[in-house]
């Protein structure tokens, strides 16, 4: 049920954290995967760490801010494998923290382009591509952020809550070809691009003790969620977005 051997994924942001994990998780379920991030050197080293374990990967490198870019991703990727299934859009930039009242319009543009114009780019690129084979998965990491207010992550929180609402939208405009369209929110999870929250004594004490599962998430924790999604098992799933946080959302205010 969760196979993909034979399948062709794409991870954006997958040389490090949680979008490396999903790499190196869809390898070991069979599927070939192209690792893509910004930088070339770190791209290939996850590939080749990939292959090493007896898994198939491809190094891209792509900006997903520049469209051209996103255009050469899949055009690589199919000429590469001759077809693709699955897309992950994980890449994604948050370079303010802070309110919203001294916000900086050029931070503002920098993250509503990265994290919500590259995915409505690269959905549809790689959609039109699954649609020639019968049908694929696409998976957008969003975050809990999506459904909190906050002082200072608001409109980060605001591109995440988009992703919501792109895969909703996909869903119903690329099912009928066979698209399956599904979203992830991770909580709190130990990587670089959270670290200025785990590496906080006193957010991190406040995020385990208020977590039922008692832990901060790894980033294979989204790995095995990503497969699922991506696989037969969730076949008849589409439009959601599974809240993965160690049960932080439900827990009942202090």
């Amino acid at each position: 049920m969760f196979e993909l051997t034979g399948k062709v994924a794409i991870i954006t942001g997958s040389s490090r954290g949680i979008g490396r994990a999903i790499a190196e998780a869809m390898a070991r379920a069979g599927a070939r995967v192209v690792i893509s991030s910004r930088k070339a050197p770190a791209c290939e080293a996850v590939a080749a760490g990939i292959v090493a374990a007896g898994g198939e990967a491809l190094a891209v490198p792509c900006n997903i801010s520049d469209r051209a870019q996103l255009e050469a991703l899949v055009a690589r990727t199919v000429g590469h494998c001759g077809r693709l299934d699955i897309l992950v859009c994980n890449a994604a930039v948050n370079p303010y923290f802070g309110p919203m009242a001294t916000m900086p319009d050029e931070a503002y543009e920098k993250i509503m382009g990265s994290n919500v114009r590259s995915n409505f780019w690269l959905c549809n690129l790689a959609a039109a591509q699954m649609a020639q084979h019968g049908g694929g998965s696409i998976l957008l990491i969003s975050s809990i952020g999506a459904n909190q207010g906050s002082a200072t992550l608001g409109v980060y929180g605001i591109s995440k809550a988009a992703d919501f609402a792109l895969v909703r939208n996909l869903a119903i405009e690329w099912g009928p070809r066979g698209i399956r369209a599904n979203g992830i929110a991770p909580g709190l999870i130990r990587t670089d691009f959270s670290r200025a929250l785990w590496e906080n004594a006193e957010l991190l004490r406040r995020a385990e003790a208020g977590t039922p599962l008692g832990r901060l998430g790894q980033p294979e924790d989204i790995g095995g969620v990503a497969v699922f999604l991506a696989s037969p098992a969730a076949a008849f799933l589409t439009g959601q977005t599974l809240i993965v946080d160690g049960g932080l959302s439900i827990r009942e205010p202090a």
